[in-house]
């Protein structure tokens, strides 16, 4: 299992249990403390690379998450911005729970006309039309910070 889908997963998971009254920033929070309380249980089992993990991650590819009250038409808006910036969607996962919206994507920006910073600052912009928390991290980093 990949380290995005774990994440995912346990993200799902954690919604599921606190329901609607969760907020993004204490999600995130436990998302993180289950993840490394799991980390070095997955680090003593020998890697299985899934389709994601084959490719290199590098420096032009985004890890893009996106959590909230669930509303008409975020994804649909976040992919324009990506379009509009000619990143391209490398891969993507979505779901609503109990009226939550939670999504992560990767996103190529190797023919982007603009940053990955000015990509994020773009998309912090479109989050508070939306009133949902995107954060975005170079797939490079997201990987050393999860290894950490």
């Amino acid at each position: 299992m990949s380290t995005e889908t774990l994440i995912y997963d346990i993200t799902r998971a954690v919604y599921r249990r606190l329901g609607e009254n969760a907020s993004p920033a204490l999600v995130e929070d436990l998302v993180t403390d289950v993840y490394r309380a799991l980390q070095p249980a997955l680090q003593s089992q020998p890697p299985s690379p899934s389709s994601a993990e084959v490719a290199p991650s590098n420096h032009t590819r985004a890890v893009i998450s996106v959590f909230g009250n669930d509303g008409i038409g975020i994804a649909a808006t976040i992919l324009n911005v990506l379009a509009e910036t000619k990143c391209s969607l490398v891969d993507i996962d979505q779901t609503i729970l109990r009226g939550k919206f939670a999504m992560v994507l990767i996103a190529d920006t190797t023919r982007a006309d603009i940053s990955i910073t000015a990509l994020k600052e773009r998309l912090n912009q479109v989050a508070e039309k939306l009133d949902v928390k995107i954060y975005v991290q170079r797939e490079d980093l997201f990987h050393a910070m999860h290894r950490v």
